[in-house]
């Protein structure tokens, strides 16, 4: 006889689980657990459903590539998943950039990159802010709070209750508002825009009922939200990203503003703004293939 586990019963351990996973892994290296979890993941992911997803994905995206290359670059994938997951746990520790202290801490970044930043935070105006799947995506909305600039995120929530409550109070401490993802989402989004905030989203999976992008040369669906809060809210637009760099380090980018396409009546083109959104997103992926999440069904 099978005995069935009602679901409330099986989330509400698995959510016990993963808290208190999350909350042991805050007493250990870091670095160490995230190389050790790297190294897992480059074990591990290869045995995983989704890891055929990666391969199929990156056939499409890199036709010129051998087999050989593209395992290299899953490869990336996975390790870099594994160490998200220990990052994760040390949200609130992980951007360590002191102005003080400039270079002391394991971010860097550009003075062009510090002047746009200063230009955003001191302005007085609104702004969007994309960002990808690349490397540790938690970590574009953490120099926000840091340093003073008035923000909020968009975010989906976990589907285990317990999860998506240890999810929000991490976050929340280290990203301003937050505005989970919902029919009301651009509702609350346009509303901390028209408060003078900087919303940020991500803006690189496959969204069934989007607008036509080319993505690597191929077809694929992507979620208007940005484009249109743009052509609600007259602001700007900006994109943002974190790359891994050896020794435990990270490189943050933020882009000048990105010019939005405009019909002829002078109003905002969705469609053509989401495809100068996604151009700037696939250069970056270009750039360093293995630190983009390859495991999700982008084309359909």
């Amino acid at each position: 006889m099978r005995i069935r586990i009602p679901n409330s019963i099986r989330d509400a351990v698995l959510g016990r689980l993963a808290v208190g996973a999350m909350k042991a892994i805050r007493w250990t290296d870091p670095h160490r657990m995230s190389d050790f979890a790297g190294n897992l993941m480059r074990r591990v992911g290869p045995k995983l459903r989704e890891h055929r997803i990666g391969q199929a994905n990156l056939r499409m995206a890199f036709p010129e590539k051998s087999d050989a290359e593209i395992e290299k670059i899953l490869s990336g994938v996975w390790d870099n998943l594994g160490r998200i997951g220990i990052e994760f746990a040390h949200l609130d520790r992980i951007w360590d950039h002191d102005p003080e202290k400039p270079g002391a801490g394991h971010i860097e970044f550009s003075q062009a990159t510090l002047d746009r930043f200063i230009r955003l935070r001191d302005d007085g105006k609104p702004a969007l802010v994309f960002a990808a799947h690349l490397a540790n995506w938690e970590m574009p909305a953490l120099p926000g709070a840091a340093h003073g600039l008035p923000s909020a995120v968009l975010y989906r929530a976990p589907n285990i209750g317990a999860v998506a409550d240890m999810v929000l109070n991490t976050r929340g401490v280290n990203m301003g508002q937050l505005i989970k993802t919902g029919l009301d989402a651009p509702m609350r989004a346009a509303d901390a825009l028209a408060a003078g905030k900087h919303v940020g989203m991500l803006v690189d999976q496959y969204y069934v009922r989007g607008v036509p992008v080319t993505f690597f040369g191929r077809q694929t669906m992507a979620n208007p939200l940005i484009a249109r809060l743009a052509r609600q809210i007259d602001c700007p637009i900006h994109g943002a990203r974190v790359t891994r760099l050896p020794g435990h380090r990270f490189r943050a980018d933020l882009t000048e503003a990105v010019e939005p396409v405009r019909g002829g009546d002078g109003r905002i083109d969705i469609a053509g703004t989401m495809q100068a959104i996604t151009n700037v997103v696939e250069g970056w992926i270009r750039e360093t293939p293995e630190q983009w999440l390859w495991l999700h069904r982008r084309w359909r």
